[in-house]
């Protein structure tokens, strides 16, 4: 009885402490030139969606605005750890550095973001939660919403002019990018992959063949790398991911960015266009990045810039460490965009 009446009296003291601690906000992002304002966004889905707005502290009427569209993975958009990669060393310096705002929004089931889990969450809902970010810098009165930037980081940056719906921006920066079809995508890639794993030139024809019939089967008929594997069980060691899908995302994510015609997408864009690619990005080709800059360019001749910086990688660093000097590239070419359009 003793022991009883003992548990029940640690767990009465205990429990409200639990419920502190588990009510406990997360940790933040510290900046020395910006206060960062948390919000949120609907989507049509009912999610509410984590929304970070960045405004500059020396703050003198409204100011121009970069609005992220991130990349593939399910990780936060928010870095309260700093730069603990080179995506994140991107986005903290062009927060404090810029004089801009910023705006950022997590992905639904993301961080403090409702809605489906990130890894079983499609592409739509996740352009969605963009599309209602966007949408919601209205509410911010220091958002200067005819000097919008829309910045696209790795995948991302492939369908940025989607969220901003062909309303009036003052450029697109696609870092790290793609502008082709993702069957096409694949192919390349699954070929430099297995010339980074030292397969020989025999083997990887090989395997190029058979690739090329999995993503078809996989991204075009609607198959799960699953269903292609029991219809194809000699492929079965050639498939290296899930059965249900692919780098910790669905298979009915990449059907719907495969069912994307971003050739589209760009040739109706009329902005300026800066695409910046490492040569030693192995994410993403010369030729990924390259569409991107050959069909603005097409259609509105010198409006795209294609740079690409050697040695830098997909996560934007030079031997190791970040390419500092992407920042200064990005800032120049948007400030640019702004001198030209008074």
């Amino acid at each position: 009885m003793l022991a009883r009446n003992t548990a029940a009296f640690l767990l009465a003291i205990l429990s409200p402490l639990s419920s502190a601690f588990a009510q406990q906000p997360p940790p933040r992002e510290h900046f020395e030139n910006v206060d960062v304002l948390y919000g949120w966004a609907g989507n049509s889905r009912g999610d509410k969606l984590r929304t970070f707005v960045t405004r500059p502290k020396k703050l003198s009427g409204k100011v121009p605005v970069i609005f992220l569209v991130g990349w593939l993975s399910c990780d936060s958009v928010e870095y309260p750890q700093g730069e603990t990669d080179g995506f994140g060393s991107l986005l903290l310096r062009l927060i404090e550095q810029s004089g801009y705002a910023m705006v950022r929004v997590d992905k639904p089931g993301v961080g403090e973001s409702q809605g489906t889990p990130c890894d079983k969450a499609d592409f739509q809902g996740e352009l969605e939660g963009y599309q209602a970010a966007f949408d919601s810098m209205g509410k911010y009165d220091f958002l200067d919403l005819d000097r919008v930037f829309v910045l696209g980081m790795s995948n991302g940056g492939g369908f940025a002019p989607l969220v901003s719906r062909q309303r009036r921006v003052r450029g697109f920066i696609a870092a790290g990018s793609w502008g082709r079809t993702w069957y096409e995508h694949m192919l390349e890639l699954e070929r430099r992959r297995l010339g980074d794993e030292g397969k020989s030139a025999a083997e990887i024809n090989d395997a190029v063949k058979v690739f090329a019939q999995f993503y078809d089967l996989y991204l075009i008929q609607g198959r799960t790398p699953g269903e292609v594997i029991r219809e194809h069980p000699k492929w079965k060691d050639y498939w290296y991911d899930s059965p249900d899908g692919q780098y910790g995302r669905p298979a009915a994510f990449y059907q719907q960015l495969q069912a994307l015609n971003l050739g589209e997408v760009w040739q109706k864009v009329d902005a300026p266009v800066l695409v910046v690619r490492g040569t030693n990005d192995t994410i993403m080709s010369h030729a990924d990045a390259a569409a991107i800059a050959e069909i603005v360019n097409r259609v509105h001749p010198g409006k795209a810039r294609f740079v690409e910086v050697p040695g830098m990688t997909h996560g934007f660093e030079v031997e190791k460490k970040f390419y500092a000097p992407l920042v200064a590239l990005i800032l120049d070419w948007a400030r640019e965009q702004l001198a030209a359009s008074k």
